[in-house]
Parts: structure tokens; sequence; C-alpha cells
């Protein structure tokens, strides 16, 4: 019988994990069969337990708005997803439990380290955002013994959280948009939703003015790169990059969860990147 695994969200029909599921199943020989699922706003709980006990699921994506619902649905957490209070992955283990992982991290510290050369090692980044997104990927993020990261985000109180949340690291500091430094950033990452709408976070120009890179987190299925990329462009950023890659690179860390096997990613990122716009 084929394995059943899914992407769970709302909205979940635009999602790419299943062609990329897909291609890593074709790739590594799994049987394996992966779609999405339209989960209503109130019933995420239902909708999982029906996926792995009707459905006989083995494991499941989790993408907005449920990433935090599903954190608290796990019988065991790792380590990433623990600390950082969000899951994108679940696993249905054959006694009836589900352990959840958080690899959004893992996903885009490689694709700047592995994909574009790009090290964090001694930077000084910028965070844009206190969301879900964020909490899953500071710590991998933090691990990298970067110089300094600085979260902001509209609601200075949510940014203050986070610091407190991941106050071992003593490089971590937060606020409101009015409170970044003014002494630059290497690297800027977007980790707000404002892409989504075409919209731009009030992050201020003084702080792209050194950077090597601006990083958003979303991606654009459209023919246009995402607003953040475009206004990182415009102001002369060498390297300008959406979250195709991350995307990927999260998904075989998911992969690796499910199956035991990890998947070779370069290529299934190039078939991807032929259907979308060169950054």
């Amino acid at each position: 019988m084929t394995d059943q695994y899914a992407v769970i969200g709302n909205p979940v029909a635009h999602s790419k994990s299943p062609r990329i599921h897909t291609l890593f199943a074709r790739q590594t020989q799994q049987d394996m069969h992966y779609s999405t699922l339209l989960a209503p706003l109130d019933q995420f709980q239902t909708a999982v337990r029906d996926f792995f006990v009707q459905e006989q699921g083995k494991g499941l994506n989790v993408t907005v708005p449920f990433k935090q619902e599903a954190w608290q649905l796990c019988n065991e957490h790792s380590d990433y997803a623990l600390h950082s209070g969000a899951v994108n992955t679940l696993l249905y283990r054959d006694d009836g439990s589900i352990w959840g992982a958080n690899t959004d991290g893992l996903g885009l510290v490689r694709d700047l380290q592995q994909n574009h050369a790009i090290a964090l090692h001694d930077k000084k980044i910028l965070v844009l955002g206190a969301g879900g997104a964020v909490r899953g990927v500071l710590q991998p993020i933090l691990e990298q013994y970067p110089q300094q990261v600085f979260i902001a985000n509209r609601t200075t109180a949510r940014a203050h959280e986070l610091v407190t949340l991941f106050g071992q690291f003593d490089v971590l500091d937060g606020g409101g948009y009015g409170d970044i430094p003014k002494t630059g950033f290497d690297i800027i990452i977007n980790g707000t939703s404002a892409s989504l709408q075409g919209d731009l976070p009030p992050v201020p120009a003084h702080c792209v003015v050194d950077a090597e890179c601006c990083y958003d987190m979303m991606y654009s299925s459209e023919s246009a790169s995402t607003a953040f990329v475009q206004w990182a462009l415009s102001h002369h950023v060498p390297r300008a990059l959406d979250g195709l890659g991350m995307l990927v690179e999260q998904a075989a860390e998911s992969f690796f969860i499910w199956r035991g096997v990890r998947p070779e990613t370069h290529t299934v990122l190039s078939v991807l990147r032929a259907r979308e716009p060169q950054i």
C-alpha cells in the first residue's frame, strides 16, 4: 500500500510541496503519495486525526496558520520545535503518538550556506517580523554564531518576547522598526507575511547600505519577484533572494524524518526555478 503524506493549511492549494515531494520520491524510489489538505480554521486537530487514522497517513507538513496549533497537538517535539513553539512536520508513529519537528530554520540556513555560499558566522543580521515563521528559524540562525541578530517588529512587545525566549544567546536583541540600530547589517531576512500581499515591512533604507544579502522567506508564485526582493534590488543589494530554496531544503529535512532517506535538493530546485522568475 502506498504511504500517504500531505501538507495541511488554509489556504493550501497554491503549495509547491506536492511537486517537491513527488520529485524527492521519484529520485529516491520511495512508494509514497503526497497531496494537499485544506483544513477549516476551527477544525485543524480533527483534520489531522482524520488523515492519520481514517486515511492511514504517515506524515504531514504544516503551513499557515496552523504551526503553533500543531505544536500543541504533538506528544513529543524535536529540539528546534520545542524551543520555537511551532511545528511544520508531523510524524505519525505506530503507537498512535505524534512527533513534531520544525525544519524551517535548517532549510533557511542550508539554502544560504550551501546553495548561495553565504556564511552567517560573525555577521550582523536583521530579522524582520516576530511571528511563527521567525520563531521557527531563530535558533538555527543563532547556532551559526553571528555577531549580532536584531529582531524588528511592528509590535515591539512581540520582538522582546522572542529575545526573552532565546535569551541564552547574548547576541540577540529586538524592538520596533524605529529601534533598529543605524550601524548597518550584513544580512537582512524578511520573515513577515507582507510579501504575500505584495507589501513591504517598514524597514529603513539605511539598513541595506552595507548589506551583502537580502533574503525573503516568502517566495513568489507569479511572474515577478517578491516586493521585498524588488526593494532590495532597487537599493543595489548584491544578493536578493527569495525563499524557494528554503522551501526545498526544509522539505528535504521533513522527507528524511519520514523516510530515513535524504534527497538531493539541487536538481529539484533547478526544476522549480525553471518555472519561476530568475532572481
